[in-house]
């Protein structure tokens, strides 16, 4: 019998990581979506779930079989060289985009109270540095994992408006390519948006968390491989439900309404208030700003997990200030520069379409490592990943050069 305690609990790195997808940057990705093409892209939700299913479980299993995080992996099996210069990559990426979370919380909080724009950006990010440097790991851990459930405010934001249940069923299951280049641009954000590198890295070091003994029985890791699945499976699931959602929000709310050039998470939110009522306002952006203090620790965790593994120093939330200081030194600087960047006069727009091409250009470079590595039995032992799962990431891993290459053209040609 299925208890829904029970599994709640053995949830973990998987669920975090999954609700950490849906971070601020990525809701407006998704807003512009349905304000833009309506129901159009809701195709998109399922297209994505098995590409990150399969990016995620790799990664995930490399970090739970070797106890090593994955530029630890590419450092020793690769090249130190390349892991640096995925390190710095990952660093600058997530700097980026946890400073261009931060300004639109702090935008979208200015909705909601009378509170100075900078003086909020300084508040949460004071506020997400002090909870990951003094909280015990498990805690923390914890906090995360609950504050993944801020994303259900966008399901009952969906039900709150009127939808068109038939179109929808048919723009789910039925893929339709609307033609231009604002499709294809989008299609492409929601790609860089939803397959994310600093999603892998944290993951797998989360595993390396979650089981801190180097050693186990083949008993023991069969269980530990099966809990990890099943973790990743509900967080790949639960994020591409969300996306969905967001998608349905803004399709039946601001497209209706022809509100259809939406740029920053205020303005999306903003824009419901006069078309969707006070309430479904409230949820749009209460649900910004619950996701905002989830994803911002992922990603300046994951930056530092990046810079501490290819330097070689003592890495992790669950070790004390005084026994990581590199680590959390790392976490710190990205947070100070992801602050300052808010200061320097650069729109939204142009935080998105950094951080937007610079996924685009790391993704299937570390995907291509992830998978080689995954499915060798010199780094796996005999725990190589399924055959399925090597497709999907295949699969996966065209999709991305592709979104990679597109990106760049755009960025170049725009």
């Amino acid at each position: 019998m299925f208890h829904p305690r029970k599994y709640w609990k053995k949830l973990g790195p998987g669920i975090i990581t999954g609700a950490a997808d849906d971070d601020p940057s990525g809701v407006v990705t998704y807003a512009q979506t349905g304000a833009r093409f309506g129901y159009g892209f809701l195709w998109l939700a399922l297209f994505t779930t098995p590409l990150m299913i399969a990016a995620q479980e790799m990664s995930a299993r490399l970090g739970l079989v070797t106890h090593r995080g994955l530029t630890a992996l590419v450092r020793q099996h690769v090249s130190a060289k390349i892991a640096v210069g995925l390190a710095v990559l990952v660093f600058l990426t997530n700097t980026l985009n946890l400073g261009a979370d931060v300004g639109a919380m702090s935008e979208v909080l200015k909705l909601l109270a009378p509170v100075p724009t900078s003086f909020a950006i300084i508040g949460f990010a004071a506020v997400i540095l002090a909870l990951e440097i003094w909280l015990s790991y498990k805690r923390y851990a914890n906090i995360l994992k609950w504050l993944s459930l801020a994303l259900l405010a966008y399901v009952a934001a969906a039900f709150s408006v009127h939808q068109d249940w038939g179109a929808i069923l048919h723009h789910t299951l039925v893929p339709i390519w609307l033609g231009g280049r604002s499709s294809l641009t989008l299609i492409v954000g929601v790609l860089g948006t939803t397959i994310s590198p600093y999603l892998f890295i944290w993951q797998a070091s989360e595993e390396v968390e979650e089981e801190p003994a180097k050693t186990a029985t083949p008993t023991a890791m069969g269980a530990r491989l099966q809990r990890m699945r099943k973790d990743t499976y509900t967080g790949m699931i639960y994020s591409n439900i969300m996306m969905f959602f967001i998608i349905l929000t803004t399709a039946a709310t601001l497209h209706q309404a022809g509100l259809v050039n939406i740029g920053t998470a205020r303005q999306a939110a903003e824009a419901l208030r006069p078309v969707a009522g006070h309430f479904t306002f409230w949820l749009f952006a209460l649900g910004i700003i619950g996701i905002g203090l989830q994803s911002i620790p992922v990603l300046a965790g994951s930056a530092a997990y990046a810079v501490s593994e290819v330097f070689g120093w003592r890495e992790g939330l669950a070790k004390k200030l005084r026994q990581a200081r590199g680590f959390y030194l790392a976490i710190a600087v990205s947070m100070i520069i992801g602050i300052i960047s808010n200061f320097l006069g650069w729109s939204p727009v142009k935080f998105l379409i950094a951080t937007a091409v610079l996924n685009g250009l790391l993704a299937p470079v570390l995907l291509f490592f992830i998978i080689r590595l995954a499915d060798d039995a010199r780094v796996v032992g005999d725990h190589l990943s399924t055959r399925s799962i090597r497709w999907w990431g295949w699969f996966c891993f065209s999709a991305m050069t592709l979104a990679g290459l597109i990106l760049i053209r755009q960025w170049i040609w725009p």
